[in-house]
């Protein structure tokens, strides 16, 4: 039959094109480690454990925490501003903020983030030597590593 296309030539091509266009999509970036540990210090507002975890998407990047200190009463969404300032291998500091946090019960730990920050190809971020500040209904708490972060400093690509 002339003239008659089967159509899996164009499939074919289709395929191909996207194929190619995968191999030389840009890669995903990516911090590494994405989650740390650190022991902190809050003062008289408590001490303890609290957990790091960082996400990358170009050079917006964001931290969550959740804290080594408990919330004395319940906490609404979003009712906590918070400043995260990390610590640079090269001796600068990046500050992540924000004021989003999920509903927290009293007694549960206090989880602030995603907190919002820019960063650099190659940086290296740790919390030690950096803080937490967290303001809810006008108190300020400060919470500061007693030591580095494990396993170790985030890495941003």
């Amino acid at each position: 039959m002339k003239g008659k296309r089967t159509g899996t030539g164009a499939a074919l091509a289709v395929g191909t094109l996207a194929a190619v266009g995968l191999a030389f999509a840009p890669a995903a970036l990516a911090v590494t480690p994405d989650t740390a540990t650190i022991d902190a210090d809050c003062g008289v507002y408590g001490s303890g454990e609290a957990t790091l975890t960082a996400t990358q998407d170009g050079t917006a990047a964001t931290v969550t925490v959740t804290s080594a200190i408990n919330a004395p009463l319940a906490l609404d969404e979003d009712s906590i501003t918070s400043t995260l300032t990390l610590v640079d291998a090269n001796g600068g500091t990046t500050t992540f903020t924000g004021t989003e946090n999920p509903a927290i019960a009293a007694g549960d730990p206090v989880t602030v983030g995603p907190l919002n920050g820019t960063v650099a190809s190659g940086d290296s971020l740790e919390s030690y030597g950096g803080s937490l500040r967290i303001v809810v209904f006008g108190i300020t708490v400060t919470c500061t590593a007693t030591g580095p972060q494990a396993p170790g400093p985030f890495v941003f690509d």
